[in-house]
C-alpha cells in the first residue's frame, strides 16, 4: 500500500527509528526473557515503599486527569531545589521535554550543536523537526565544554546540548566547569543541559540551582527514572529562568503528567531516606561491575551514573561481538554508537542476583567474540 500522500517532506524522508530497542522487543524477538536486565539505566532497587503505597491508594482515582497545572508536584520541587514553582516545569520524562525545547527552538536547517555519540534520543527529536546537526567529538571519554562552545560561534547554532554526568560514558565535570561553559555561552543560543543521572555523582559535581536560574538560555532537566525507580511512570522535570519556563505552556501537552505520576513524584520526593538507600546500592553495584570487568581482562571506567562503561580492550566490531554473545546468554547490556566510545560495553547498577548472572556468563561470552572478532 502506498505511504500517505500528505504527510510533509520532512516526515517521508526520515526513517521509521526507536533511539532505543527496549528488552521487551528484544524478549519478544528473541521469544524469551533475559535473566539480567542491565541496558536500560533503570533503578531494579525500586521505588520508595511509600510511593508504591501511596500509588496504590490513589489506583481507584485513576479515572481522573492529573492537574494540568502540576501544582502540587511544582511545589514540592520547588521546596526540593530551594526555587520558585514558576521556574519548574514537570513533563513526561526528560525524553518528552526534550521534544518540546526543540520544537521550541529547531527548523528545517537550524544548526544544532551536540557531541558525537551522546544521547539518541535528543537527536531523534533535532531530526524530527528537521535540525542540522553539528558534531564535535568527546575528549577523554567526557563531553568537551571547549569544542563544544566553539562549535555553538563557529555555526551561530540557537541550541547546544551538554549532559553531566554524561550517558553513554559515565563520565562528569564538576560544577565549576558546568557553569563557566554555561556563562560563556552567546545569549541567543540555548544550553539543554541534562542532568539526569545528577542524584548519583560526587559532590560539586551539579552547580547550586542559584547558579544558573538567572539565564534565560539555560534549561536543565533531571528525572525520576533512575535513582528514584520511576522510569515507567514517566516523570522528569526542566528548571530555569521563569520567561524560558512559561514558554513550555505554548507546546507541551497540558494532561499529559498523569494523575498517578504526579503523586509518585511527590512522595518520592519526601523519601530522602530511601534515595539515601538506593545510592548505596547503586555504589555497591558500581564497585561490583567493576570489579568482574578486571577479573576478565576488561577496564572499567570511572562513572558518576547508575551503570559503568567498560573498555572492551579493542574496537567497535569486538565490543559489539561481546554484546551480542551476553545477549545470546540473557544479558541485556547496551553499548555507545560511534567510535571510539563502541570500545565499551554499558552495565547498568542491579541487584546481585543479576549482577551474577553477569559475571558467569561474560567469560563464555567474551571468548566467543574473541573466536569471532579477530584484533586488526
Amino acid at each position: 500500500m502506498p505511504e500517505f500522500a500528505r504527510f510533509t517532506d520532512l516526515v517521508r524522508s526520515l526513517p521509521a527509528t526507536v533511539p532505543f530497542v527496549g528488552p521487551e522487543t528484544q524478549e519478544h524477538e528473541r521469544g524469551r526473557p533475559f535473566r539480567a536486565r542491565l541496558g536500560a539505566n533503570e533503578s531494579a532497587f525500586g521505588p520508595s515503599p511509600a510511593v508504591v503505597e501511596a500509588m496504590t491508594n490513589a489506583a481507584p482515582e485513576a479515572w481522573k486527569y492529573g492537574d494540568a497545572r502540576n501544582i502540587e508536584l511544582r511545589t514540592a520541587l520547588a521546596r526540593h531545589l530551594g526555587t520558585e514553582a514558576d521556574t519548574i516545569m514537570p513533563g513526561e520524562g526528560v525524553d518528552g521535554l526534550l521534544g518540546l525545547l526543540v520544537r521550541m527552538i529547531v527548523e528545517p536547517g537550524t544548526p544544532v550543536v551536540t557531541s558525537k555519540g551522546a544521547y539518541p534520543t535528543f537527536d531523534y527529536h533535532v531530526a524530527g523537526f528537521g535540525g542540522r546537526f553539528v558534531r564535535v567529538d568527546y575528549r577523554d571519554d567526557r563531553e568537551d565544554p571547549e569544542a563544544l562552545s566553539r562549535a555553538v560561534r563557529e555555526s551561530g547554532a540557537p541550541l547546544v546540548y551538554f549532559s553531566n554526568p554524561d550517558n553513554p560514558m559515565g563520565s562528569w565535570w564538576d560544577a565549576e566547569t558546568v557553569t563557566a561553559f554555561a556563562r560563556g555561552l552567546p545569549d541567543m543560543t540555548m544550553l539543554l543541559l541534562d542532568e539526569a543521572y545528577g542524584e548519583m555523582a560526587p559532590p560539586g559535581t551539579l552547580p547550586p540551582v542559584e547558579a544558573l536560574i538567572d539565564r534565560p538560555n539555560v534549561v536543565r532537566m533531571r528525572t525520576f527514572s533512575k535513582a528514584y525507580g520511576l522510569a515507567g511512570m514517566r516523570i522528569g522535570y526542566a528548571f530555569g529562568a521563569k520567561e524560558t519556563i512559561a514558554a513550555f505552556d505554548k507546546v507541551r501537552n497540558h494532561f499529559g503528567m498523569t494523575k498517578l505520576s504526579q503523586i509518585a513524584a511527590v512522595e518520592a520526593l519526601k523519601d530522602q531516606a530511601h534515595l539515601d538507600t538506593v545510592l548505596g546500592e547503586i555504589e555497591t553495584a558500581r564497585r561490583r561491575i567493576s570489579d568482574i570487568a578486571r577479573q576478565n581482562g576488561l577496564t572499567p571506567l570511572p562513572s558518576a551514573t547508575n551503570f559503568v562503561a567498560i573498555d572492551c580492550g579493542r574496537d567497535g566490531d569486538y565490543a559489539r561481538a561481546v554484546l551480542g554473545e551476553l545477549v545470546a546468554r540473557d544479558v541485556f547490556v547496551r553499548m555507545p554508537s560511534v567510535a571510539p566510545l563502541d570500545r565499551c560495553i554499558r552495565v547498568s547498577a542491579a541487584p546481585e542476583a543479576e549482577l551474577a548472572v553477569f559475571e558467569a556468563e561474560l567469560p563464555a561470552a567474551l571468548s566467543a567474540a574473541a573466536a569471532v572478532s579477530r584484533p586488526a
